[in-house]
């Protein structure tokens, strides 16, 4: 009799196959990197408003079955051929948004909204593996900064891209609605214009956060709209707030917050829902507002970013609140969902290596 066959190699994967059932599994490695294509490694992985929105069936743009994962802090293994701007042993954040570089929007230098837009780890299986393929370019070096803090250069990206969308002006009066880690992020970037932010949410350890941390003077736990229309009333003097940024990804929130805008300001919804946002149109016609979207980020706010935490601009140490190991992410991650968890930033190690 001939030998028995070798078993096919497998690796380590968590899917999500419907909203709220994780599933550990074993899929098949990866093949070699083909051209403009890496191979790299997980080491550790941010979990964001999407992929808490992913498994609770919230996230519009998810797709189920689905490997999460698109906050990334990965290492280079092997490139394929004509790859010239990673090689092995680099410490890379992973840009997740494959776009198709010929739509509209990518010819107009917006590849985050990207007619065909493919955003791993939830369009497509992302990082919450061992190892997978990556088109290169979306690969993003660092020589200094830990997995961890990688793995938050995504999240920081969005809240780049919604301050750049708003615009805030040097000692304009700014809202930012939702300090989670998206509203976080958005405060990160929007301190570094000069402009004097009010943070609301309804959560006060949350604003305690962004009092210590940030130093943030005003900051309005939302109890009702009467209330806090009162308080922002007082903050601004009675003009209200030349932007307003909502992270909530709310209904309620994103409906109600055109309450908060000053004549002429403008309104920015970073958060997404699946639900339909409604308000009286001359709530918006009255006052001249502006509302914007922002979506995702754009290439160069990566390396702006990772260039800020390498400086010490941004210390993205007092984030991460809760870590859980690979085996534990099933167990733990139902318990994240909820606000009274405390968390802020939870990040997911895939190796013993930091």
């Amino acid at each position: 009799m001939g030998a028995a066959p070798h078993p096919r190699p497998t690796m380590r994967a968590i899917r999500l196959q419907e909203p709220r059932q994780f599933q550990y599994v074993d899929i098949d490695p990866p093949p070699p990197p083909g051209p403009g294509q890496a191979l790299v490694k997980t080491h550790r992985m941010g979990i964001c408003g999407t992929d808490y929105s992913g498994y609770l069936g919230k996230m519009p743009f998810f797709r189920y079955p689905r490997v999460p994962g698109h906050e990334l802090g990965v290492t280079v293994l092997e490139t394929g051929p004509d790859v010239t701007t990673v090689e092995p042993g680099d410490r890379c954040s992973v840009e997740p948004y494959m776009n198709c570089g010929t739509c509209y929007a990518c010819r107009r230098g917006n590849p985050n909204c990207c007619e065909t837009l493919n955003v791993i780890g939830v369009m497509i299986d992302g990082g919450l593996c061992d190892q997978f393929l990556i088109r290169a370019d979306k690969l993003h070096v660092s020589r200094k900064l830990s997995f961890e803090q990688l793995a938050l250069v995504e999240t920081l990206g969005i809240g780049c891209h919604a301050t750049d969308r708003g615009s805030p002006a040097r000692d304009s009066h700014v809202l930012i609605i939702g300090a989670g880690p998206i509203g976080l992020a958005t405060l990160e970037f929007t301190r570094l214009t000069g402009a004097q932010i009010t943070m609301m949410d309804r959560v006060e350890s949350r604003l305690e956060f962004c009092r210590e941390r940030y130093g943030i003077e005003h900051t309005v736990v939302f109890e009702n709209a009467d209330s806090a229309v009162e308080q922002m009333r007082s903050i601004t003097d009675g003009d209200m707030y030349a932007l307003v940024t909502d992270a909530t990804g709310s209904p309620a929130s994103m409906s109600g917050a055109l309450d908060y805008v000053a004549h002429t300001g403008t309104l920015v919804y970073v958060g997404i829902v699946t639900d339909k946002i409604t308000f009286p149109h001359p709530s918006l016609h009255r006052p001249e507002m502006t509302i914007k979207g922002s979506r995702n980020a754009l290439p160069r706010d990566f390396g702006r970013i990772i260039s800020l935490i390498e400086d010490g601009t941004i210390d993205t140490d007092p984030w991460i609140t809760h870590r859980t190991k690979f085996e534990d992410v099933v167990s733990d991650f139902e318990d994240y969902t909820r606000p009274e968890s405390g968390v802020i930033k939870a990040i997911i190690e895939l190796s013993d290596e930091s």
